[in-house]
């Protein structure tokens, strides 16, 4: 009965999700002319929706297996993701999308070095991708700094969206509400180096062919909030 029960009610969230959660329940990336045909802002909202299924519980029952076995000939990509690597956060699983539908680059505090830099441009600029995302999370702990290592220098990266982040309250890591202000200062000033140190996506977004958007993804809403587009 218990299980009856949860397929009505999985039903009528699906009927009250409309018809646009159902017609992207995939992205389109099986082949070049699919993905070529999607815009930015068609790939942007495909990556909404998936979220909005993820946090109702309504993730597409996939099969891994034959989406592996169809793109291992090939792969069209419609976004790259720098997220960040904490474990609750991967960008495929929250926001509902398949293998090979994304590109998807991972660093502690979601920063922007040289090596990332061209990751990104290969992935829109030789590969096609049509989103280049930045993506942070809440509860972020790579605002603490740390000296250890190389993480010494890879936080180092971080800090200046300490100094650049307005806020009136406790300004500690203890404090939930100013570490997500920083996670966002921090999503921000990585579009900024995006754009200010790759000439080759600066311009593929000058052009319209890509987007180069952020977002931040709270843990305890499952909500992926797109930050406002860029205006020139």
């Amino acid at each position: 009965m218990a299980s009856r029960r949860q397929f009505l009610t999985a039903s009528a969230l699906l009927g009250a999700a409309g018809i646009g959660l159902l017609s992207t329940a995939r992205v389109l990336a099986s082949s070049k002319e699919d993905r070529d045909r999607l815009s930015p802002v068609d790939v942007i909202n495909m990556m909404k929706d998936g979220n909005e299924r993820f946090r109702r519980g309504l993730r597409v029952n996939r099969d891994f297996l034959r989406e592996q076995r169809e793109r291992a000939a090939g792969q069209f990509p419609v976004a790259v993701i720098l997220s960040c690597i904490d474990s609750r956060a991967p960008a495929e699983l929250i926001m509902d999308l398949g293998i090979g539908d994304v590109f998807n680059v991972r660093v502690a505090g979601n920063v922007a070095n040289p090596d990332i830099l061209g990751s990104l441009e290969f992935a829109c600029h030789v590969a096609g991708a049509k989103v280049a995302l930045v993506l942070g999370h809440s509860s972020c702990g790579a605002i603490d700094g740390v000296e250890l290592g190389h993480l010494t220098g890879l936080l180092g990266r971080i800090q200046p969206a300490l100094a650049d982040t307005s806020y009136e309250g406790v300004r500690r890591s203890s404090n939930a509400a100013f570490v997500e202000r920083v996670a966002r200062t921090n999503v921000e000033r990585t579009i900024g180096v995006i754009r200010k140190e790759s000439a080759i996506l600066r311009e593929l977004e000058r052009k319209g062919t890509i987007a180069i958007a952020g977002a931040m993804y709270d843990l305890k809403a499952a909500t992926v909030s797109f930050l406002p587009p860029h205006e020139e």
